[in-house]
C-alpha cells in the first residue's frame, strides 16, 4: 500500500519585507530621547506591528560605519546582536566627512554624512518586488528622496503594497501621499519596550555582548 502523503497548504499570509533607513530612524529616537531603545531587536519590533494575515519575512537595516571609535564599537555590538537572528540583514553604505560653511559666522563645520543609504534602499525595495519575495514593502523613513523609487515600483509592479513607518519625530507628506498606509513610530512606546534586547547576549562562540552604558 502507497502511503498518503499529506501535502502543506500555502501560506495565505501576505509577506512583508521591512527596510529601515537606519541613519532617519536612530535620530528620530535620539530627538524623542529615546536612547535606551538603540539596544533594540529589530525583527521582534517590526514583527510585533504587524497584523495577523502578515509574515515578516525580514528585516533589511541601511546603515554605514562611523569613523567615531565610541560609535563604531555601540553600533557594532548592535549590529552583532541582531545578526543573530537571519531574519536580519544589514546592508553598508560610506560614512563620510563633509565641511560646511557657518552661515553667520563664515567659519568651516567639520561633520559627516551617510552616502549610498538611499540608493541602496530604493534598488532593495525595487529587486525585492520586482522578483516577487514580499507582498508588502515597509519603508522605515521620512526621507522625501525615496520618492522616486516608490513611483518606479508603482510602474512596474502596480500591485505591490507600499507601507511607511515613520520614525519618531519625523514625517513627510510626500511619503504619506505615496503610501498605501502609514503608522508613525511616536506611539509604539510599549512596543519598543517589549523589544528591548537582553542586557547581555551570549554569542555561539562563547563571547558576551554586553548593552552600551551609554545607552541606559
Amino acid at each position: 500500500m502507497k502511503e498518503i502523503q499529506q501535502k502543506t497548504a500555502p501560506s495565505s499570509k501576505q509577506r512583508v519585507i521591512v527596510y529601515v533607513d537606519g541613519f532617519n530612524f536612530y535620530y528620530g529616537l535620539k530627538d524623542k530621547k529615546w536612547k535606551k531603545y538603540y539596544w533594540l531587536d529589530m525583527v521582534s519590533f517590526f514583527e510585533s506591528l504587524l497584523r495577523a494575515h502578515q509574515e515578516l519575512i525580514g528585516v533589511k537595516y541601511f546603515s554605514a560605519i562611523p569613523s567615531h571609535a565610541g560609535k563604531k564599537e555601540r553600533q557594532d555590538l548592535l549590529f552583532s546582536a541582531n545578526k543573530q537572528n537571519p531574519r536580519f540583514r544589514l546592508v553598508l553604505g560610506k560614512y563620510l566627512s563633509k565641511n560646511i560653511e557657518c552661515r553667520k559666522c563664515g567659519s568651516i563645520i567639520h561633520t559627516f554624512e551617510e552616502k549610498e543609504t538611499d540608493v541602496r534602499i530604493a534598488v532593495g525595495i525595487i529587486a525585492d518586488a520586482y522578483n516577487d519575495r514580499c507582498d508588502i514593502s515597509v519603508l522605515v523613513s521620512a526621507d522625501s528622496d525615496l520618492i522616486p523609487s516608490l513611483e518606479l515600483l508603482r510602474e512596474i509592479k502596480p500591485k505591490q503594497k507600499m507601507i511607511v513607518f515613520f520614525p519618531p519625530k519625523r514625517f513627510s507628506s510626500n511619503l504619506k501621499n505615496m503610501a498605501d498606509g502609514i503608522k508613525t513610530l511616536d506611539g509604539a512606546k510599549s512596543m519598543f519596550e517589549k523589544a528591548v534586547l537582553p542586557e547581555e547576549i551570549c554569542l555561539p562562540s562563547g563571547y558576551v555582548l554586553k548593552r552600551p552604558e551609554k545607552w541606559k
